[in-house]
């Protein structure tokens, strides 16, 4: 079952707790407050996440957290499990 619009495993996330995240899917914002165009971009389209989209991996999700020294591969190998468990 997937637990965010990127691929981010919420159930793992150790920062989650701190920051009082409940996971972008049961949010109407990001929990910085900001915008996530990820999580903008899946709901406008009506995807429960990237890995149902026909762009998928977009240029947003691969670039996602590069600048902050995150990478994205993990995100994207967890959508692509979760494309195949739908």
């Amino acid at each position: 079952m997937f637990e965010s619009r990127c691929g981010v495993r919420c159930d793992i996330c150790e920062r989650k707790e701190q920051v009082n995240c409940k996971g972008c899917t049961k949010m109407s914002a990001p929990f910085w407050g900001g915008k996530c165009g990820v999580k903008s971009c899946c709901e406008e389209k009506g995807h429960n996440h990237c890995g149902e989209c026909d762009t998928f991996p977009c240029e947003m999700l691969s670039n996602m957290g590069v600048a902050q020294g995150f990478d994205p591969l993990p995100k994207i190998e967890q959508c692509k499990k979760w494309k195949c468990e739908s």
